[in-house]
Parts: C-alpha cells; structure tokens; sequence
C-alpha cells in the first residue's frame, strides 16, 4: 500500500478494535492489523477476549448454571426436573454462534467506519526519514507487505504463561482456549492457578459434573481481593459438592499417560501428594504479548517485567506510538483496554488538531474488578488490608443480601457488600462485593468513585424495592451506623 495512514493499530483485541473505531469516528484514516484466526482457520476480530475469553467463558457459565439450578435449585420453587440432562456439544456449539456472531459484528463495525482491516502478524519497523510516518510489516503466511502510518498503537494484548513442566497440548493440559471447547465432562478436573480464569472454569465443569481440584501456588486464596470477601468466598465454595482448593502448594512434576494426567506436589505443610486427572487446566496468569513487535530493531523499551513502557498517558518512548490493554502496566481488564483505546484516539486528534492534550490517564482505582463464579465476586478501589497498611484511617458500613428480599426471592441469599470510607471526609474509598449479580451492582460503585461521593451519597439516594441494589444502599448506610434492616 503506497497510502500513508493518519493511525494503525496492532491488534484486535478491546483495546485495539476499540481504537480503531474511535479513531475512524474522529475521522482518522485508520487501519487495524490482527493475525487471530479461528478453529475453521478463518480470521476473527476480538482478540483473547472475544475469542478464548471473556465472551466465551461467561457463555459456559450461564449455561452451567442453568443447568445447576435446574438439577438442585428449582424443585425449591415447585419445579420439577426429573431427568435433566446436559448435551456438552450443543452448549459448546451456543458458545460458538455466540462468539461468530460478535467477531462479525467487529467486522460490519470496521466497514461501517470505514476502518481498513489488515490480516496478519503487524510488527513495527523503522520511521521513513522523509515522510516521518512509521513502517508496519504485516505478514500472512508467505506474503508480507509493508504499510506507513504517522501513529501507531500497540495493542497486542497477552498470552497464556507456561509451566516449564507442562506442555499445553489442550488434549489432556489445556489453557483457557482449551478448557473452552471440551465436548465432554471430564470425570476429575484438575486446575492449576486459582485466580479469575482457574475459578470460571473450574465453576463451569463442577457445575456439570465433574470432581475440580484447584491447586494455587499463593499461601493463601484470592489474595488480591479484599481479605473478608475472600474467607467468605472460601468458606462458600468449600461447602460445594466436587470442589476442592488448596493454597501454599508447589508443583514437582505433571506426567501424561494416555488418558490421563498425574501431578505430584507438596503441601503447605511440605506433604507430598500425587493428583491424577483426566483433564488439567493451567491457568498461571497471563504475560504481555511482545515476541513479535520488532523491539530488536526500533529500540521500543519494555520493562523489567516484559511489559511495554509507557507513561500515563500511554506514550511508548517512540515518537507517535502508544501502547494500551495487556501489553501495558496496569490490570489485563478488557475494559481497562478499551478505556486506553478511546483516550488515545482522542488524544492522536488533539494532537493532530494542535489542542492541547486534555486526557488525565486512567485512574486504575476506579477500575472494577468482577469474578464470575457463583456468587460473583466485585469490588473497586482499595481492601481494607491495603488502608491499614497505609495508614488511612476509615469507617466501615456492611450489609448481607441474606436480608435483603430479592435476593431471598431468587434463591440467591449469599454474601455481602462492604464499603469503605474515608474517616474524615466520608470519601468513598472501595467497594467490595460477593453476591447475585454484583457485577452488575459494582457499575453504582464505580460511579460514586468516579464522582468522588461519599457513602452518605450513596445513602440518600433511593435505590428501588425489592432490589439487590438495596444491599448497597443498606451497607451505606452503615458507614454511619443507619442500617435500617439488620
């Protein structure tokens, strides 16, 4: 391509899609370059997220549950469902129209922005002396060609980490994609990681069937939520039939046989124990994707932990490249990755327009955080560990949904929401959540964050009855000792 582009984008991933739209809807020439290709070997728009991820994994969840509710839940609301069975192929075949159906709509929203779509592996070469614009290789199997552009953005997300010892094969050890496309319930599931991925999927197949054991290396569980969410988490899912999680284990040695999978490890307690499995998730967390950007040759700079080196508003230290989502410090949240890719297409026109760049950075303490197991985890801001280590002093208001009407009516009577404010000034200071639906009740929370409210904002503001949203009303409330219905 002879054209000079105003922006491309490296990846298609949130952060990257999303880029690219905002940068055609300002009127950018944009081209968006992704080398995803799906099972058919068919490009496919949306990176990890859309794919193997987020999309697909929430998918399997409903799914599971549904099937969960009918099987131990609805005979409590009169329903009988004697018989109830699970067909494995046609809820992986609804998590696949589910997935086609949002990576087509990727692609209507590229044409219908007129955001140029490049299929291939994108790697940052060399700015043209002449025109000052950025060289882009981008190869797709044997063909390769070079495009220009005068901005770049980096969004080329992140990949599954690896054990040394365990080959993923996604036959008997399986990363997130395959923990995904099962077609049949393993009878025994091993999980190694008990972070958002090991705890999703592990719900999914305990819900259907399968004997889960998790195996977390940390000494103890959830550690990045707050301390009390995570015991009552604990304590919840330990009293879940088929679900076992351990802390403060070390892995020695995982061996295959032909059916099955056989992992020795030691205890917190340094007792040595042999798991055999038919299937087994590693699921270690995730590192950012850099292996193909060409950082030998344009001096792009990561840091020490692999990660591409920014600032706060996502400049790389290459003239007009900017990096966002995974790749880049901060939480590996999509929307996160979304949120970078509007502030820096919206800060490229600023620039292009010679205004002056009004984009503050994200604020990585206003972004919330959701695990969807069952209860479903959330919370934003800071834990209580982290203000009492800190120093801040501050009030404390709680509420359990087990006295709320809704969630006793929809049979979902677990957990509580806590908020934490400020002493002095009752600035909100976090919000913490486990419960029915609370990734949808921590949006309020956000909001309040985002606003700086205090809690007493949140109380006088009138929340519908029966509504779980009451809880956090409720937990308001107490900050200042109010609670009404407890």
């Amino acid at each position: 391509m002879s054209e000079i582009f105003d922006v491309a984008i490296i990846g298609a991933g949130p952060g990257g899609y999303v880029a690219a739209i905002r940068c055609a809807q300002l009127g950018l020439n944009t081209v968006c370059i992704d080398d995803w290709k799906n099972p058919k070997g068919r490009p496919s728009l949306g990176g990890t997220c859309l794919n193997v991820g987020c999309i697909p994994s929430k998918a399997l969840l409903e799914s599971s549950e549904n099937f969960y509710r009918a099987v131990h839940k609805f005979s409590a609301h009169g329903i009988k469902s004697e018989g109830t069975s699970i067909d494995v192929p046609v809820m992986i075949s609804r998590k696949d129209k589910i997935v086609t159906t949002f990576t087509a709509g990727i692609s209507a929203l590229f044409k219908k922005n007129k955001v140029t779509s490049l299929h291939g592996s994108g790697t940052l070469l060399q700015q043209d002396e002449n025109t000052q614009a950025w060289q882009i290789s981008v190869s797709d199997k044997d063909k390769t060609e070079v495009i220009s552009a005068r901005h770049v953005i980096l969004a080329t997300g992140s990949t599954p980490r690896q054990l040394p010892i365990a080959a993923i094969d996604n036959h008997l050890i399986l990363d997130n994609a395959g923990a995904l496309a099962l077609t049949e319930i393993p009878k025994r599931l091993g999980v190694i990681g008990a972070g958002v991925i090991g705890l999703e999927m592990g719900s999914v197949w305990r819900r259907l069937g399968s004997e889960v054991t998790i195996l977390e290396a940390m000494p103890g569980f959830l550690m990045a939520a707050d301390e009390q969410v995570a015991k009552e988490a604990q304590k919840i899912f330990s009293k879940e039939p088929g679900l076992k999680i351990q802390t403060g284990i070390e892995i020695k040695s995982i061996v295959t046989t032909k059916k099955t999978v056989k992992v020795e490890y030691c205890d917190a307690n340094d007792v040595t124990h042999t798991l055999e499995v038919d299937k087994l998730i590693v699921a270690v967390g995730r590192a950012p994707n850099t292996k193909d950007l060409g950082v030998e040759k344009n001096g792009l700079k990561l840091d020490d932990r692999g990660f591409v080196d920014v600032n706060a508003f996502c400049c790389t230290n290459l003239h007009n490249v900017y990096a966002v989502g995974d790749v880049v410090r901060g939480p590996m949240l999509a929307h996160k990755a979304s949120e970078e890719g509007v502030a820096v297409a919206e800060m490229i026109m600023a620039k292009e327009q010679g205004h002056k760049n009004e984009f503050e950075g994200i604020n990585f303490n206003t972004v919330p955080w959701v695990i969807y197991t069952s209860p479903e985890i959330a919370w934003i801001g800071k834990t209580e560990q982290e203000l009492k280590k800190t120093g801040i002093a501050y009030k404390v208001g709680q509420f359990p949904f087990i006295a709320n009407g809704r969630a006793r009516a929809i049979g979902e009577a677990s957990g509580f929401i806590k908020v934490l404010a400020d002493a002095e000034n009752d600035r909100v200071l976090g919000v913490h959540m486990i419960g029915p639906y609370v990734s949808e009740l921590i949006s309020e929370a956000v909001m309040a964050m985002e606003f700086a409210a205090c809690s007493q904002d949140i109380a006088s503001i009138i929340h519908a009855h029966p509504s779980l949203s009451e809880v956090l009303h409720e937990a308001a409330l107490g900050v200042d000792n109010r609670a009404l219905h407890i």
